[in-house]
């Protein structure tokens, strides 16, 4: 069993286009996903950057990556990566790790661990999704930009066996008692882009005959929920609290501040 790092990362953005190819810390947005995902090579066999353009397939290659062009229709980052891993022939039982291409911080160890739980998955456990959440941190803000309030910030609750029960851009669970005003923001836990899966688990998520979007996906813009409203289990592995990706403007100058030490 094989485990295969792909990272998709597409050209055009809303909120931030071309994306990828940001280089204000002297390294492209995706080179530094890249980085990321290459130190935690003890536990995936390759690393790859799909992508539905050329302009960041020759930068992946420029920094000696290993990219592959795929579609530039996909709705979601995970169909981009079942045709990724469709056109590098992996097998059923290869497992895949979607590392999202905005998450340039993201901790090699957590990666690191995520492999492991998805070779290692016991019995039922092995035909379902796993994910990463971490708690915001108490030192962050309580409401605004990168705090639980926050709507980019996806949360993640899960049930006494890790399941999880629901994810939303909504704070949840909603603090009755404080009329929504968060006391310590580690109390939420942070939904982290990045899931495991084996291929033929990955291709059957994708399969959009037998899976359409739901309403759920709909109304929040997160196709984990199509998952869940199919009976699908997501396992959510909890891990140290981690920055969040990239979204906005403002996500990636306070990434290139934290970077380079630089106000400009």
């Amino acid at each position: 069993m094989a485990v295969i790092g792909v990272i998709p990362a597409r050209y055009a953005s809303s909120r931030l286009p071309g994306k990828p190819l940001l280089r204000e810390t002297g390294k492209f947005l995706v080179q530094h996903v890249w980085d990321r995902a290459m130190s935690a090579a003890p536990c995936l066999d390759r690393v790859v950057v799909a992508t539905d353009d050329a302009r960041v397939a020759e930068a992946v290659k420029s920094f000696g990556g290993e990219a592959v062009l795929t579609r530039a229709d996909h709705p979601s980052g995970t169909d981009r990566v079942a045709e990724a891993a469709r056109v590098l022939g992996l097998s059923p039982r290869d497992c895949v790790l979607n590392i999202q291409g905005d998450e340039p911080e993201i901790d090699p160890a957590v990666l690191i661990r995520l492999a492991r739980a998805v070779r290692e998955a016991p019995g039922d456990r092995a035909e379902e999704v796993h994910t990463l959440a971490a708690g915001f941190s108490d030192a962050g803000p309580s409401c605004g930009p990168g705090s639980p309030t926050d709507p980019n910030c996806v949360k993640v609750v899960v049930d006494q066996q890790s399941r999880a029960l629901y994810f939303s851009r909504s704070l949840i669970p909603f603090p009755r008692a404080t009329r929504g005003e968060v006391d310590r923001p580690g109390r939420w836990l942070l939904h982290l882009g990045v899931y495991a899966y084996r291929v033929d688990v990955l291709l059957s998520l994708t399969d959009r005959d037998k899976m359409p979007p739901s309403v759920l996906e709909e109304a929040e813009s997160l196709e984990q929920l199509r998952w869940l409203e199919n009976g699908r289990a997501i396992f959510v592995l909890i891990v140290n609290p981690q920055m969040p990706g990239i979204d906005t403007p403002e996500d990636y100058a306070a990434f290139v501040r934290r970077t380079t030490g630089s106000d400009g």
